[in-house]
């Protein structure tokens, strides 16, 4: 086993629904061919088993594409929410250790105390993230319960946030970032409570257009992500002999819809969200928020896929991804295990599934498994909070199935500043609980790009969770971390926003891998 992880513990066999999905899957795919640095990284990587510190820096430097799955409030580390806090005068409430607005009265502290009151601080941030949490326990409720704890916090200074959680991104050696938010929120709560509900979707979505209504919101939206893309520059110093690193790192945005709201709340924060990823190239999809096992995502699931299939007519060049399958037996009864992930790619039509950790407990689940292989619909997978959240882990976890069904993975973080992780360790996680070597890990990474919704043609070719990441014909005759010397593959990269930041991750696998040419005796 490569080292300790502190959240997710290893099972030592799988339960049966696991064993039944290797059973019954198609045959597996034979192991691609391994360059020589491949193989050297590979045997350097497997020397590190009992160096735990070097293991971790391993994971640090390794590239490792971009986190598609990602909430801003709660991927920013709790501490720089207090200081946030701190710097807005807030207050927090002495029994639940809520944020405020101030004046900060009876029953409360400023938000500032935390800087010097250490035991004060300490418990701001067992309150705000999982920091403490007992592993044997569900952590469901705590995790959840995070947001509203902090929730004043995090509608304020989305600039400042995002920099903080780039600056996080570019130290673990990522190119690419989306990451979800809530535009207009106030504006489309006020909208959808004056329209109301209309089961005519069509008639629902005209009311939400008359009178420019939902253009207004849009324009709204667009200039509150101009107010945070300025915030962020003056954070990072872009554009100044100063600036970050992270002033280079790619960003877009995936506007989130509460799906514990009213029917005509979750429509119109979706058809906003739909609206804004063909007006603003800065937004690219929406997503669904929130837990799914709550009664009002429970008992308006299957509408509020009807919703994104709708609104995918109206709206065809927004994407969608969508959480589905966040769900665990005795979590929820049985009668809700069953098609969770199979309406989300159905119905909805989601090009990417969040989660999707109940799937071998779903009816038919191998046809959706197969769907989804056949889309290429990637599950966008965070061990830790999967672990914290639904207490699944090693070989319960549905990773290994996904995989040898040919479904596209991608490891993500979910929220990593609740968690307390970082990328790396579900890199390593991933290398320790299901014997991923280098090559392995290289490809997830690949994946992480491949399967992010930037606009532009792919360096690889055909499917790569199918065949394999062979560069396309333009640009095979290139080596990463050189000039660019065919005119094909310029054109490509010039032309192609994905394509420019895959050849930028190829450049550092080259140069990750010239490190450990040779294995340490």
């Amino acid at each position: 086993m490569l080292g300790t992880l502190s959240v997710l513990t290893l099972l030592s066999a799988p339960p049966a629904a696991a064993r039944t999905a290797h059973r019954d899957a198609p045959p597996a795919a034979p192991p691609r061919p391994v360059t020589a640095a491949e193989a050297h990284t590979d045997a350097y990587l497997r020397s590190l088993r009992d160096r735990p510190a070097a293991l971790r820096a391993f994971f640090r430097r390794l590239p490792k594409g971009g986190d598609l799955h990602n909430h801003l409030p709660g991927a920013v580390t709790t501490e720089y929410l207090i200081e946030l806090a701190a710097e807005d005068g807030l207050c927090v409430d002495t029994d639940t250790l809520t944020a405020a607005v101030p004046p900060c009265g009876p029953g409360t502290r400023p938000a500032a105390d935390a800087r010097t009151d250490r035991a004060f601080r300490d418990a701001v941030v067992r309150a705000w993230s999982m920091q403490d949490f007992p592993p044997d326990r569900n952590g469901h409720d705590h995790f959840f319960a995070t947001f509203d704890k902090f929730g004043e916090v995090a509608w304020r200074h989305r600039g400042k946030q995002l920099a903080e959680v780039a600056d996080t991104l570019v130290r673990d050696n990522q190119f690419y970032l989306e990451t979800m938010v809530t535009p207009a929120a106030d504006g489309a709560a006020d909208l959808a409570a004056r329209v109301g509900w209309d089961r005519d979707l069509a008639a629902l979505h005209r009311k939400l257009l008359a009178d420019d209504g939902l253009g207004r919101l849009v324009a709204e939206a667009r200039a509150e992500a101009d107010d945070g893309d300025a915030e962020f520059r003056a954070a990072e110093h872009c554009g100044t002999p100063r600036a970050r690193p992270a002033c280079g790192l790619t960003v877009r945005w995936i506007s989130q819809a509460y799906r514990g709201g009213s029917p005509e709340a979750v429509f119109t924060q979706l058809a906003l969200g739909m609206r804004l990823a063909e007006a603003d190239p800065r937004f690219v999809a929406v997503n669904l928020v929130q837990p799914e096992d709550g009664a009002v995502s429970l008992r308006d699931y299957g509408l509020q896929m009807r919703m994104v299939r709708y609104l995918r007519t109206q709206y065809p060049k927004a994407h969608v991804t969508l959480h589905a399958g966040e769900l665990w037996p005795g979590l929820v009864g049985p009668e809700d295990l069953r098609s969770h992930i199979g309406q989300a790619v159905d119905v909805a039509g989601a090009e990417r599934v969040g989660h999707g950790v109940d799937l071998v407990h779903e009816d038919d689940w191998q046809r959706t498994a197969r769907t989804m292989a056949a889309r290429r619909v990637a599950v966008e997978v965070p061990f830790t909070s999967n672990a914290q959240i639904l207490g699944v882990r090693g070989a319960d976890h549905p990773f290994s199935t996904y995989r040898r069904y040919g479904v596209p993975v991608v490891l993500a973080t979910d929220d990593p500043g609740v968690s307390r992780t970082d990328i790396g360790h579900e890199y390593r996680y991933a290398s320790a609980a299901y014997g991923l070597g280098y090559p392995e890990l290289k490809d997830l990474a690949r994946a992480s790009l491949e399967y992010a919704f930037l606009p532009g043609a792919s360096l690889w070719q055909g499917n790569p969770a199918a065949t394999g990441y062979r560069p396309v014909p333009a640009c095979r005759a290139e080596r990463p971390g050189l000039p660019v010397r065919g005119a094909a593959c310029r054109r490509l990269l010039t032309e192609s926003a994905k394509a420019r930041v895959e050849w930028r991750e190829e450049a550092a696998f080259a140069a990750f891998e010239r490190t450990h040419a040779r294995v340490p005796r």
